[in-house]
């Protein structure tokens, strides 16, 4: 027979998983909560007196500074790291001005061997004063003018800046790729943020800093390089240094920002430590490793990090 007009079977009973949704629906309101409504509709409740209402804005703006206590009780970072941070701050003070007082006295020094190279060599010293120029321009004692290349780094804009990735900042082997593409497509002097590259520099990594002869550096790195702007920069993107440039451009999001200018000015180191080497005997002298780089190249390159692994290997 057609449900619809009707059945001779009894009918069955309802889901027992229904009840519940059932109930909610034909009762949404709590029990005790539409007793209370009811009452206040008809007048019979309770009236909220002023004392009562007093009390929980009382209570409200309690839990709010209490709140607010807490939250910044947490950022607020503890006493002993900031004793430690203001003893860090005055011994990073006190090493600057020492640092500054050592460089003025080292360009003292400087000037004054200057003039005494003046008066040894005379006016029949040309010759050889041309060759100590000449010299102290590769050392990198002296200060250097002319036109040239600058290259600037600028590390990668963080989505989370209180979480910090390394893959994203400018790291020591990034500079050291640069530095040694420079020489290579002849460069005739660099400085990376002031401080001038000689055959004894080192750049390096200590934790999150650059060190450049202990020199610690932070972004942007710039890398200044005196010598042929347009041979330079077309050496380097034939170059493996191109390439590292396009793979943290690309790759990583730093920044690189490479212009020809018509003029810079390197500052010089002033007195460098001298040191000696001579040719060791050949019946002396050990067998080379397999493997090992045969004939010294005409710049030395700049030293690393040992065993730093940069993201792309090298």
């Amino acid at each position: 027979m057609n449900p619809r007009h009707g059945s001779s079977e009894p009918p069955r009973s309802l889901d027992a998983s229904m009840t519940l949704l059932t109930e909610v629906y034909r009762r949404p309101l709590d029990p005790g909560y539409a007793e209370a409504t009811a009452r206040r509709a008809a007048g019979t409740g309770p009236r909220r007196t002023w004392r009562s209402t007093a009390g929980m804005v009382a209570l409200a703006m309690a839990l709010g500074l209490g709140a607010t206590a807490a939250t910044l009780a947490l950022r607020q970072p503890a006493g002993a790291v900031l004793a430690a941070r203001e003893l860090l701050e005055a011994q990073i003070e006190a090493r600057s001005s020492e640092a500054d007082a050592v460089q003025a006295e080292i360009t003292a020094m400087t000037d004054e061997i200057a003039m005494l190279q003046e008066e040894l060599l005379g006016d029949e010293g040309q010759s050889v004063r041309d060759e100590i120029d000449a010299d102290s321009v590769q050392s990198g004692v002296t200060a250097v003018t002319g036109p040239g290349l600058r290259l600037v780094l600028t590390d990668a804009p963080s989505d989370n800046p209180d979480e910090e990735d390394p893959e994203l900042r400018v790291q020591d082997v990034d500079l050291q790729v640069v530095v040694n593409g420079l020489w290579a497509a002849g460069a005739e002097a660099i400085a990376v943020n002031g401080q001038r590259l000689t055959a004894m520099t080192a750049i390096r990594s200590a934790g999150d800093a650059v060190l450049v002869d202990l020199v610690a550096l932070s972004s942007p790195y710039t890398v200044e390089a005196v010598g042929d702007a347009v041979g330079m920069q077309t050496e380097m993107a034939r170059a493996s240094a191109g390439q590292h440039l396009a793979t943290l451009r690309t790759t990583y999001g730093i920044g690189v920002q490479m212009t020809s200018q018509s003029r810079l000015e390197l500052p010089g180191t002033g007195l460098v430590t001298l040191h000696g080497a001579e040719v060791p005997d050949a019946s002396t002298a050990p067998e080379p490793e397999p493997g090992a780089a045969g004939g010294a190249p005409e710049q030395t390159l700049v030293a690393g990090s040992a065993g730093h692994t940069r993201r792309d290997g090298t």
